[in-house]
């Protein structure tokens, strides 16, 4: 094999073999690899393994999460570890705080106060939305709809919105800091499903009930606003130092 032919020797298993080095496995070991997906799964992550060597080789501004690690064993271990200490924390607050089981239902008896599952608690404060059902005055003061119904369509509205949400913010931004606006709406239905399930249990929340429909609706856009306004502050430098990484990683030719 000529220098030119070493030279030209690629990585990702298209007509050429690994470079040996102190990890290139064995004749052996790459025989048993040689087929299917095996073989795919291998030149995959040599390939990797390349291409991140000769990265730190080239640029003298290495960051661990612009070159990240492999899946074995640095990701999967870590992983696991991970995971271990969250199971051990499940298993131990299922220890040490059991939770209270009530006596058996009673079916001839209605419970003085009926709730859904926690997590549907936003869509039964939707449903107790009647004070902003409006009276039109050209049917004698008359509702159009009955509160029952206006709660439903809420909840169509709602649900519609975060639907269209994805079609609408159709950016390749992973962070919030990258795109102010959306990250602001996003915060805002963070905070309107904790505000209206409040309402939802309006029975049990020590405030006076208006002041809390007031506030299911005036503090998401307060939160919207605070979160608009510190990302959009930190913008500048965030993208400052993106792309000055980016540049020291990847100089321009």
């Amino acid at each position: 094999m000529t220098d030119t032919d070493t030279d030209d020797v690629r990585t990702d298993g298209g007509g050429g073999i690994v470079p040996p080095d102190d990890e290139t496995p064995t004749w052996s070991e790459r025989k048993t690899r040689s087929q299917g997906l095996a073989r795919l799964t291998y030149e995959y992550f040599e390939r990797s393994r390349r291409e991140d060597q000769d990265l730190r080789q080239e640029s003298s501004y290495v960051e661990r999460d612009v070159l990240g690690f492999p899946a074995w064993p640095h990701e999967t271990i870590r992983n696991l570890a991970l995971t271990s200490f969250f199971i051990g924390m499940m298993i131990f607050l299922a220890a040490a705080l059991p939770p209270h089981i009530e006596g058996p239902a009673n079916s001839g008896q209605t419970p003085a106060i009926i709730l859904p599952d926690w997590y549907l608690y936003w869509s039964f404060g939707l449903l107790k939305l009647g004070p902003l059902n409006p009276e039109i005055s050209l049917l004698g003061g008359q509702q159009l709809m009955s509160d029952q119904t206006y709660g439903v369509l809420a909840n169509l509205v709602i649900v519609g919105a975060i639907a269209v949400v994805p079609f609408l913010n159709k950016g390749s931004a992973r962070r919030p800091v990258e795109q102010p606006f959306w990250a602001a709406v996003g915060m805002s239905g963070v905070i309107f499903a904790a505000t209206i399930a409040a309402l939802s249990i309006k029975n049990l929340v020590p405030m006076d009930p208006k002041l809390l429909l007031d506030l299911t609706f005036l503090l998401p856009f307060v939160g919207a606003t605070i979160t608009y306004a510190v990302l959009k502050a930190m913008r500048e430098g965030y993208m400052f130092e993106l792309n000055r990484r980016y540049y020291r990683l990847r100089p321009p030719k």
